[in-house]
């Protein structure tokens, strides 16, 4: 996760740790919004799951510019 915010950091303006905190806000954001229906369920948090939910976010360098 730490490489993402770093590469989107390195791509648009460099807000440090801030990048950080948003990037695990979307990596985590469906989870969140799911998890009073997932009451009791695992779920695991890999990086393939990070990968696929940042792969716009890091591809896309007007959207990481969005990505505060």
């Amino acid at each position: 996760i730490a490489e993402f915010a770093a590469v989107v950091n390195e791509r648009t303006e460099n807000i440090g740790a801030r990048r950080l905190h948003t990037i695990m806000e979307k990596v985590l954001d469906e989870i969140s919004f799911e998890a009073p229906d997932r009451r009791g369920l695992d779920l695991k948090v890999d990086a393939a799951y990070v990968r696929d939910k940042l792969a716009d976010v890091v591809k896309d360098q007007d959207l990481s510019r969005y990505i505060l």
